[in-house]
């Protein structure tokens, strides 16, 4: 069993960014409901529990494309958790299932809060910091779905602006260092590089080659 310490820890650790993952949430759910009616939404964001992916899949859906178009931009989205996986495979504990299980608790700003900075990461504050931003995400997409008549336009609200600023947050806190510094510069440059010309979701999967600068020892 995880340790319920570690737990606490970590929900503490992400109360910050319920908020805005609740936003986020009620964002997706609004724009979602004309598209996709208003039950798959809400069970996408929790089968899925992923805005970067939801956000991609929509904006497919939104313009005309097909299911199977929708469902590879969201892939090629989510498709960043393979390194993150490989990075943090090695502080999960417990056979194949147990490993499977606790990895589904990865997300970007639990990812950034587990880390320890040696590159090892706390499984039970992985854990525990994603409690709270799923069920603000869940809570989200339910709030837009029923209430997006009186939410009106997210953009009106400014919560569009909401997610590049979330990801701001995380990048601020991180990028401490040469090296960390060097490989978000790297990872911007590819993906500024990459949109012009690249499908939604290759520029972000390119971006994180930036991140191998970390094979360099110091």
């Amino acid at each position: 069993m995880p340790d319920e310490r570690g737990i606490r820890a970590g929900v503490r650790a992400a109360l910050p960014f319920v908020l805005p993952t609740l936003l986020l949430g009620a964002s997706f759910g609004v724009l979602a409901k004309p598209v996709m009616g208003p039950v798959a939404p809400i069970v996408m964001s929790v089968l899925v529990f992923s805005g970067g992916a939801q956000f991609a899949a929509l904006s497919v859906l939104a313009s005309g494309g097909t299911t199977a178009a929708a469902i590879a931009a969201g892939l090629l989205m989510n498709a960043r958790w393979v390194p993150m996986g490989f990075a943090i495979g090695p502080s999960l504990r417990g056979g194949l299932r147990s490993r499977a299980l606790q990895a589904q608790a990865i997300v970007d700003a639990s990812f950034a809060i587990a880390g320890r900075g040696d590159g090892t990461f706390d499984r039970t504050v992985l854990i525990g910091a994603t409690l709270p931003q799923a069920s603000a995400w869940i809570a989200g997409t339910v709030l837009g779905v029923l209430g997006g008549g009186a939410l009106g336009d997210p953009a009106r609200l400014g919560l569009d602006a909401v997610f590049p600023a979330f990801y701001l947050s995380l990048l601020v806190e991180e990028a401490r260092g040469r090296r960390a510094v060097a490989a978000a510069a790297g990872g911007a440059a590819i993906t500024v590089a990459l949109m012009p010309v690249a499908p939604a979701g290759v520029p972000a999967i390119a971006a994180s080659l930036a991140a191998l600068i970390g094979l360099r020892r110091p």
